[in-house]
């Protein structure tokens, strides 16, 4: 079924620059209060605004005339740049898991829970937000692409209500007297988020990689019986 290619650039677009505002709000916040959470959740929207960007090249590349006359292979584009996006955030989720680890075995993280928690509330509205236009909007668009940015910004929404949830029990504990518990809840939510969001992207790699062999395999034998026949 063919995509609306016009709603299809609209949406990536829309995706690169949600992507871009929570990538510098999440990283620059990580960094000045020391939070590998709100690090991991800005650094995830870096990523994603790097494959978006990926996504918007792939989209031009596949809708060009030229490219379609030219390249024989065209079909293959669109599930190799989504097995790019598994595989980059497969790598990402594995860099925070190693460095939430060692954050535990030095003794955890002490953050400002107050302020992570407005991160969190502005975070996670945003996510949803974008998410919700990507997923209502791309069921119209018919485009893989956007399938696979809208599972992206899913997984973002599910990273910043961990963001959140992480800080919540943080600040109980705190109130309660242990807080010398509370500053492992910010490492402990990065290896929680980092395991589980591996499956996801795993399995949009390998799902995409196995649709790409198909393509591959039905296109080499077309061609093949198409040069039998010309001999």
């Amino acid at each position: 079924m063919p995509s609306n290619h016009s709603l299809e650039k609209k949406l990536l677009t829309f995706s690169t620059l949600s992507a871009l505002l929570f990538a510098l709000m999440g990283i620059g916040l990580g960094v000045w209060m020391g939070s590998l959470v709100i690090l991991f959740d800005g650094a995830y929207s870096f990523v994603s605004l790097l494959l978006t960007m990926l996504s918007l090249g792939a989209a031009w590349y596949i809708n060009a005339p030229k490219a379609k006359r030219s390249n024989p292979h065209i079909d293959l584009v669109e599930p190799l740049v989504i097995a790019i996006k598994g595989f980059a955030i497969t790598l990402m989720c594995v860099a925070s898991f190693t460095s939430a680890v060692f954050a535990i075995m030095a003794g955890g993280r002490e953050v400002d829970t107050g302020l992570a928690l407005v991160f969190g509330v502005i975070n996670l509205a945003g996510c949803l937000g974008t998410y919700w236009v990507l997923a209502k909007r791309g069921k119209q668009s018919k485009s893989a692409l956007i399938e696979a940015e809208s599972k992206q910004w899913l997984m973002d929404s599910v990273i910043s209500a961990a963001v959140m949830a992480g800080f919540v029990l943080a600040s109980i504990l705190t109130y309660a007297g242990l807080s010398h518990y509370a500053v492992y809840a910010d490492p402990i939510m990065v290896v929680m988020a980092s395991v589980y969001f591996t499956v996801v992207p795993l399995k949009m790699m390998f799902g995409a990689l196995s649709e790409a062999y198909d393509i591959y395999s039905k296109n080499t034998g077309a061609f093949g019986n198409t040069a039998q026949k010309a001999s």
